[in-house]
């Protein structure tokens, strides 16, 4: 091979921005967004920097937040969980039933834990033995889930938790500081370690960066993707506990909507949605950033509904913007070489 062709195969090759490039510039943006959206609020609205206001906020995202967690992983490593919301509803349905069976706090938990682990299990065995699509197959779980939820259920709600199960949901470690939050943060620190500190999150990078050179380097994709699954569904499971313990009662319709929010949570991260690429850093940024956007409306009484049209209007921003500015870029990169 001569010098000027491997010159020109050298030159081919995209070279990654480098951590630091990546983070002053989507992470560094949405602190600054964060930043904006925090300074708004508290010129819109003279009760959000009351401490306890801002405690509350907090219930805005974090059992939300718990599960983008995992699903940002799940997500780089090619895959997706849409079944999210629905296992949380029948993992507090599980939970109801066995509340008023009579069972105490400890064992509830453990039950609710279960119910989603299993779940997670559910759906990542039937993606990676059967080799179907992650997002067919969680759409059918969804449905599955939640329509279990209603057979269970009817019209009717189950409130007969014992007191002590509260504590998780409304109860504070330290001064204005939720336990919710509180777990929220050690979480998002192990997580983080998990993604960018161990072999484990390289291989979901390599994974999702090359799923056919990841099984020829010696990595059991089925096994690692596996494991993803059932992460998220734990932490659904925990979701669940957290959610129910708050609210105090099972409802069918409780997390309705969720996932919408956890994808759009993800991808608002810098999560690539077709997988190789995303930083936990900018998952836990952007779970803030909806957390704040969702308390500051809430506290101007903008309807549900609005919220709603909020986030998905984000969730195509976020998915289209990068898409369309790389076609811009190459566009003008073709032209710079054919003018």
């Amino acid at each position: 091979m001569s010098k000027m062709m491997l010159s020109e195969e050298i030159k081919s090759v995209p070279v990654a921005p480098s951590p630091l490039r990546r983070l002053l510039c989507w992470e560094g943006f949405l602190l600054a967004v964060t930043l904006a959206v925090f300074i708004a609020n508290a010129l819109a609205s003279p009760y959000f920097l009351n401490i306890w206001n801002l405690s509350d906020a907090t219930f805005n995202f974090t059992e939300k937040a718990i599960i983008v967690l995992p699903m940002a992983m799940l997500i780089i490593a090619r895959e997706i969980d849409l079944s999210v919301a629905s296992t949380m509803a029948l993992s507090s349905t599980v939970m109801g039933f066995c509340a008023a069976a009579g069972m105490d706090t400890p064992l509830l938990v453990m039950v609710g834990l279960g119910v989603g682990l299993l779940c997670g299990l559910f759906n990542g065995i039937l993606v990676t033995r059967f080799n179907l699509s992650s997002i067919v197959i969680t759409i059918g779980t969804m449905s599955l889930y939640r329509g279990l939820t209603y057979i269970l259920l009817g019209d009717k709600a189950l409130n007969q938790y014992p007191e002590s199960f509260a504590w998780f949901g409304q109860g504070y470690v330290w001064g204005a500081l939720s336990f919710e939050f509180a777990l929220f943060i050690l979480l998002a620190v192990a997580f983080t370690f998990l993604l960018h500190k161990t072999n484990f999150g390289r291989r979901t990078y390599a994974i999702g960066n090359n799923p056919t050179g990841a099984w020829f380097s010696g990595i059991n994709v089925k096994r690692h993707n596996l494991v993803l699954f059932a992460l998220v569904g734990l932490m659904a499971g925990l979701a669940a506990v957290l959610l129910t313990s708050r609210l105090g009662s099972t409802r069918p319709t409780l997390a309705m909507g969720w996932e919408l929010a956890v994808v759009t949570m993800a991808v608002l991260g810098g999560v690539n949605i077709l997988g190789g690429a995303g930083s936990m850093v900018g998952v836990i940024i952007a779970a803030f950033l909806m957390g704040l956007v969702t308390f500051g409306l809430s506290l101007l009484n903008v309807p549900g509904i609005v919220m709603s049209i909020i986030i998905g209007a984000m969730l195509i921003v976020v998915i289209s913007l990068p898409i369309i500015t790389r076609r811009v870029m190459q566009r003008r990169g073709s032209q710079k070489d054919n003018p």
